[in-house]
């Protein structure tokens, strides 16, 4: 059982106290959560900034790369002076200066098949901030198989995209919500979506769809609201608009 808020949290979490919504007892689930965020890139950057700032009470960090002067554009958590620093331990060093009351757990390695289950069965909530097909599909798979909400996105020169998957769940309808796999049946050839290397980002994009996630995060933690479950948010930069696209289960699924 988690111990009550003390008089600092209490005001430093003010904002979201007098909000019915969350209020008390909300910022109490938001204090026992732990969630897993696998990269602490451009999009792990304001996924983790944000839930430290609300005060998730425990952050899991996965991520085997070290910070980059290139990075800087737009992973906001690392700075110049953490240039060579691994990522994990830049932004664990940045959360406890955001709010110490969260507790940081690093594990400095990529996410695979092997270990992803393992990783995935020890946290609430698991947010994809990776950037290749082979950790999202692992990722995805052990989320479903433990039985824990993933929120995923994805980001591209000026464009991005949300949405949260619960499989192991039924829709109001009684319908297998969709999977990872049901978006995406397979991973496109080598080479056909270039990375943000390649192609380019815009480092306020980003913000954008990370802070997306970071809402999504704490509407499953507060259970309020309606999560992106069935649902994929588009955001076109360029063009300044938000679509949204339902998406369902395959047939063989639903036939289960």
């Amino acid at each position: 059982m988690t111990e009550a808020l003390s008089e600092p949290e209490l005001e430093r979490y003010a904002r979201h106290v007098v909000l019915p919504e969350i209020g008390g007892a909300g910022q109490q689930r938001l204090k026992r959560a732990r969630v897993l965020v696998v990269g602490a890139g451009g999009l792990g950057a304001p996924v983790l900034a944000y839930l430290a700032a609300a005060g998730v009470g425990t952050l899991g960090i996965v991520d085997d790369d070290t910070v980059s002067l290139s990075n800087l554009q737009r992973q906001i958590i690392h700075d110049t002076g953490h240039i060579g620093r691994p990522k994990v331990e830049s932004a664990a060093a940045a959360l406890a200066r955001i709010n110490p009351h969260v507790r940081i757990e690093t594990h400095a390695l990529r996410l695979d098949m092997e270990n992803a289950g393992a990783l995935v069965a020890a946290y609430d909530i698991v947010v994809d901030g990776t950037d290749n097909f082979d950790a999202r599909y692992a990722m995805a798979d052990a989320c479903a198989a433990a039985r824990r909400p993933l929120v995923a996105a994805a980001i591209g020169r000026f464009d991005g995209s949300v949405t949260v998957l619960k499989p192991y769940e039924r829709d109001a309808q009684g319908r297998p919500n969709p999977s990872f796999r049901d978006l995406f049946p397979e991973a496109p050839p080598p080479g056909l979506v270039p990375s943000c290397a390649e192609a380019g980002v815009v480092g306020a994009l980003v913000g954008v769809v990370g802070s997306l996630q970071a809402m999504e995060t704490i509407k499953l933690i507060a259970g309020i609201g309606e999560p992106l479950v069935g649902r994929l948010l588009m955001y076109d930069g360029l063009g300044a608009r938000f679509e949204t696209v339902r998406y369902a289960a395959r047939a063989t699924r639903e036939g289960r």
